[in-house]
């Protein structure tokens, strides 16, 4: 079964379907990937084998008895942590829920299991999902799997890692200001982050968070739209259709590029500072999407606007969503998220005007630009993968960060956009750790977007470079 973890969701589904391996032979490959590999890099923090064994064998049942199967079809799968999973503890990584255990699923996790999606456990998070750095008093650190002494980035750095690591071919995450990208990045894996109302993010506090994201990581494009096929889709609790119906990500990924108008920028015109060896890395890649035909420009579209929205937008959502727990178990809370809720609290009305014109500003600029170009291209993290025992960087280049957040720049100013983003392998340092490219397209291009990706998967290949402690495995 060594070879058979390596395979992609597609392929193992359609093998389970073709009865030449059983639901129940994966799932004991990835229960024997996870005893043999989490505890170098501590992604995977809560199993339930028993409920995952009676999953299996339903599927295998299902796959003798002739009906229709599901596309995820025995695919075995943890959840990240701030997933609410029913009957499985989820504690968003927090001393506070560190017994919880939920009487509901996420909608993600109802789609997942309803597409096929047998569940295992739960990945590994940051503190209620905030900051790109995966570590809480509950479970500890995740380790990068290229280098067990760096960040395997966050939010969602428990999946990101289990991917690479081949205890599973895809996961969900969630991403507010780079929490799908971000790990992806740092483990060489895709981190997708769609459009507004394509995945629907429910239960929550605010049902127009419009740049709380959810969706799918992979390490194949064409896994990333397999997912998509069933995680999309309308949802009656949240007010707005979706704006891509889900049998569009069903569709062929192979699109000509030629012709096609491509904008790079190092520092999304912001003046954003960019580790240099990271640029060095991305702009290698530039070359990749002229060998297919696009015309590559240096521009950027205007996001000076990016910052307020992006800023005062989390800090109301933070306040709406944990300002009880910050009221009731201050203690007990990290301080990143107190300072954060504590802003969304401050914010005045005079704030808000502010934040929506500068809103609606930022939305003008992303259309003007996207009638003049098909892809923006720039760097999904500032920095290459960070010591593990750092909290988060506190200088890049030299400058100084002022707060856990501006760190993540690179991505949290395209979230604010709206737009989707994803992040793609993209080449490694001069010491192996990964550098991750981000493609964005305009509002509701998710999967045109998806085909750009896959060309450029194509054509580099990044994603199969296995983390060294894999190398010669069994």
């Amino acid at each position: 079964m060594a070879e058979q973890l390596h395979w992609p969701a597609q392929r193992l589904a359609a093998a389970i379907a073709a009865k030449e391996l059983s639901a129940r032979e994966l799932l004991e490959a990835h229960l024997g990937q996870i005893e043999k590999v989490n505890p170098q890099i501590n992604a995977v923090v809560t199993l339930d084998e028993a409920g995952a064994r009676k999953r299996a064998e339903a599927a295998d049942a299902l796959t003798i008895s002739g009906e229709p199967l599901p596309a995820l079809h025995g695919i075995p799968v943890t959840h990240k942590d701030t997933n609410n999973t029913k009957g499985i503890r989820t504690t968003s990584g927090s001393p506070i829920l560190k017994d919880n255990v939920p009487e509901f699923n996420d909608v993600i996790i109802d789609r997942l299991q309803a597409g096929g999606a047998v569940t295992t456990g739960k990945s590994n998070v940051p503190e209620f999902a905030a900051g790109s750095h995966t570590f809480n008093e509950v479970f500890g650190a995740t380790k990068n799997p290229y280098d067990h002494s760096k960040s395997a980035g966050g939010s969602s750095g428990g999946a990101a890692a289990a991917i690479a690591a081949r205890i599973q071919p895809v996961g969900d995450g969630s991403d507010y200001g780079g929490s799908l990208r971000n790990p992806g990045s740092f483990c060489n894996v895709i981190g997708f982050r769609p459009s507004e109302a394509v995945v629907p993010k429910a239960p929550s506090a605010n049902a127009w968070n419009w740049q709380a994201r959810v969706g799918p990581m992979a390490r194949e494009v064409a896994d990333i739209a397999l997912v998509m096929s069933v995680i999309a889709g309308d949802h009656p609790e949240l007010p707005f259709p979706t704006p891509v119906a889900p049998q569009r990500f069903t569709e062929p990924l192979e699109k000509d590029l030629t012709g096609m108008r491509i904008a790079w920028s190092p520092d999304l015109g912001l003046g954003i500072p960019v580790e240099k060896e990271v640029l060095e890395v991305l702009e290698r890649q530039l070359e990749v999407f002229e060998s297919l035909g696009a015309h590559v420009v240096e521009t950027a579209p205007d996001l000076s606007d990016a910052d307020i929205v992006f800023s005062n937008g989390r800090a109301l959502d933070f306040a709406l969503q944990f300002g009880d727990l910050v009221r009731n178990h201050r203690e007990k809370i990290k301080s990143e998220v107190i300072w954060n809720v504590e802003k969304g609290q401050g914010l005045t009305g005079q704030d808000w005007v502010e934040m929506t014109l500068a809103r609606t500003r930022l939305a003008h600029n992303v259309q003007k630009f996207f009638g003049e170009y098909d892809v923006l291209a720039s760097p999904t993290v500032q920095v290459l993968p960070f010591d593990v025992d750092e909290t988060y960087p506190t200088t890049i280049n030299g400058v100084e960060m002022e707060n856990y957040l501006d760190w993540m720049r690179s991505a949290s100013v395209i979230s604010a956009t709206g737009i989707p983003a994803i992040s793609m392998p993209a080449g490694f340092s001069s010491t192996g750790l990964p550098v991750g490219l981000q493609l964005s397209a305009n509002h509701n291009q998710d999967f045109e977007l998806l085909q750009v990706a896959h060309a450029f998967e194509q054509a580099t290949g990044f994603a199969k470079e296995l983390p060294p402690f894999l190398e010669g495995a069994e």
